[in-house]
């Protein structure tokens, strides 16, 4: 009982006041009267919170309710149940000991809870690193009704949760591509300009499909205007290669690139999978870390799940030369490989040109690296004195850096994508998505 007493704030105002009318009572010797009464009072008022508050042993009842599994970058809901066996209603505060990931020291929350009756309180985490996160005890402090004294309740409820890239943003993007509305998200709906040669069936005619597809025999045996419907080819691999070195260490709200460059390959992949193709994965830094086979197995998506999961990394400077090496001998069949990289100078991309053209001799290669959006920051805001002049200039001469590098790419006829952190997931599926509508892979 000792340990689960508290006293407020409002006591050691009140046994203050009693302490200055003793003092003041040197003076005034009626005053000596008045402070005894008045502790007197605090300590009966003391003494009925403690029997109203103290009386029940299980008075309060906490449960934490949460998924085994937390969504990167994510707001992640979080509930506590509480009952409260009082037979009044009691003002409670709850401490939840969150995970150290968080560093949250002052999370509190106040409530109401009514006799017998079932509170649910809810919040939201977002994480900003995969790994697991533990969760430890609940603390509820029940306040008497004459708010003198409070009472807690440990509930000890030790969670693991695992904090996964984001998965949430990948169903999204799962069940728009399910359905065929993946425009909803942001990506464009790109004009076919010619045919895959893998055909689907024969349709009756509708106002748009394309005249030449005009099956003439089958509309000869129904009578009515047929024609030949074709899909995208299937089966094809498409590769995410994530660059795990210093260049990838960068964060933007909160999350490095890296974690973008992984949230954004899970979606990729899950879309290519849901278009037939086969997904794999390459992850690489001083050496080769990770190497899934592309495939399209039921199976697949959790294995790239998993393994985005698990990936760690020192941010050491990336070799594009071994990377290579693995792709030329392990990548057999020509792939769409999908790299996801940052270069912050043209010396830093004329560095790794000779192994990405290599690569590009025997894949369809497309880089994806990130705009600097502090630089944006920079040139939106105002020059009030010489030095932000200069400050601008430099930052101009980076961002123009970063489009020179777009061209320097394209010259040798691999194309790229230079976007925003937060725009990499619609960017990306929106290429993917042309490269096969014009079948370039």
């Amino acid at each position: 009982m000792i340990k689960s007493f508290y006293l407020n704030k409002v006591v050691y105002y009140i046994a203050g006041l009693a302490a200055v009318l003793f003092a003041l009572s040197y003076l005034i010797p009626a005053l000596y009267t008045a402070g005894e009464l008045l502790l007197v009072f605090l300590l009966v008022a003391i003494l009925f919170d403690v029997v109203l508050v103290f009386t029940k042993r299980n008075a309060v009842e906490a449960e934490r309710e949460l998924t085994e599994r937390f969504s990167i970058g994510d707001a992640n809901t979080v509930r506590i149940q509480l009952i409260s066996h009082y037979p009044f209603q009691v003002k409670a505060s709850i401490i939840d000991e969150l995970p150290a990931q968080f560093q949250e020291r002052n999370w509190i929350r106040k409530v109401l809870l009514n006799g017998e009756q079932l509170f649910t309180l809810e919040y939201q985490l977002r994480p900003e690193s995969r790994g697991e996160y533990i969760f430890h005890d609940i603390n509820v402090f029940v306040h008497a009704p004459l708010r003198l004294i409070r009472r807690r309740f440990i509930f000890s409820r030790e969670q693991v949760v695992k904090v996964y890239p984001s998965y949430m943003q990948m169903r999204r993007y799962q069940l728009l591509a399910v359905s065929n509305r993946l425009q909803e998200a942001g990506v464009k709906k790109i004009r076919k300009i010619g045919h895959s040669m893998e055909f689907e069936q024969i349709k009756e005619y509708v106002r748009g499909d394309d005249y030449r597809t005009i099956n003439w025999k089958a509309t000869a045996r129904k009578q009515d205007l047929m024609v030949n419907n074709y899909t995208d080819e299937r089966s094809q691999q498409i590769y995410c290669l994530i660059n795990k070195g210093r260049v990838m260490k960068m964060p933007f709200n909160g999350l490095t690139l890296l974690d973008y460059a992984i949230n954004a390959s899970l979606v990729l992949s899950n879309v290519a999978l849901v278009r037939q193709d086969k997904a794999g994965l390459i992850t690489f830094e001083k050496n080769l870390d990770t190497f899934l086979p592309a495939d399209k197995k039921p199976t697949q998506m959790n294995q790239v799940l998993e393994t985005l999961y698990k990936q760690k990394t020192e941010f050491l400077e990336a070799d594009f030369e071994k990377l290579f090496s693995v792709i030329r001998n392990r990548i057999t069949n020509r792939s769409l490989l999908v790299l996801f990289t940052n270069f912050e100078s043209m010396e830093s991309l004329q560095r790794e040109m000779p192994a990405l053209k290599r690569i590009a001799k025997y894949h369809l290669l497309l880089v994806v690296f990130f705009e600097n959006t502090e630089l944006k920051t920079v040139l939106d805001s105002k020059s009030h004195v010489l030095e932000d002049i200069y400050i601008k200039t430099i930052a101009e001469k980076f961002v123009y850096e970063k489009k020179l590098m777009v061209k320097e790419l394209h010259k040798y006829g691999i194309p790229s994508i230079l976007t925003s952190p937060e725009g990499l997931t619609v960017n990306t599926v929106n290429k993917y998505l042309e490269l096969k509508t014009r079948m370039s892979i």
